[in-house]
This record gives structure tokens, C-alpha cells and sequence, in this order.
């Protein structure tokens, strides 16, 4: 049994302008760039928006998108 809990994922901070996935591990931290998490990094393939595979394999881990 798995007992990692799911985090959070966002595209747009609150108050940004700026468009680029973020993660947290729960809502109590504050928002990092998917970078910042080699452990969830997934390269892109070409043309595709950075973060995109990062986020579709971390939805189907159940993650949360904000």
C-alpha cells in the first residue's frame, strides 16, 4: 500500500501573470516551480509546454491541480 499523500499542482500563481506549473506537497507550503522537484520531473517531449508531462503523470498519481 502506498501511503504518499497526493499534493497539490497549479499553473497560475495567485497574483501572477505568469503561467508555469508549481508544486506543493500540502497547502501549509508555499508553491515551488516543478523543478525544484527532481524526484516528479519528467522530461517534455518537443513543442509541449514545460511541466506538461510532469503534470499529466502526476494527476494520475492522484495529485490535486488547483
Amino acid at each position: 500500500m502506498n501511503n504518499e499523500t497526493p499534493g497539490q499542482m497549479t499553473w497560475k500563481l495567485p497574483g501572477s501573470s505568469n503561467c508555469a506549473l508549481h508544486l506543493r506537497h500540502n497547502s501549509s507550503e508555499p508553491w515551488r516551480p516543478y523543478q525544484e522537484f527532481p524526484e516528479y520531473l519528467i522530461p517534455d517531449p518537443p513543442g509541449f509546454s514545460q511541466g506538461y508531462a510532469t503534470f499529466t503523470a502526476l494527476l494520475k498519481k492522484n495529485w490535486q491541480s488547483m
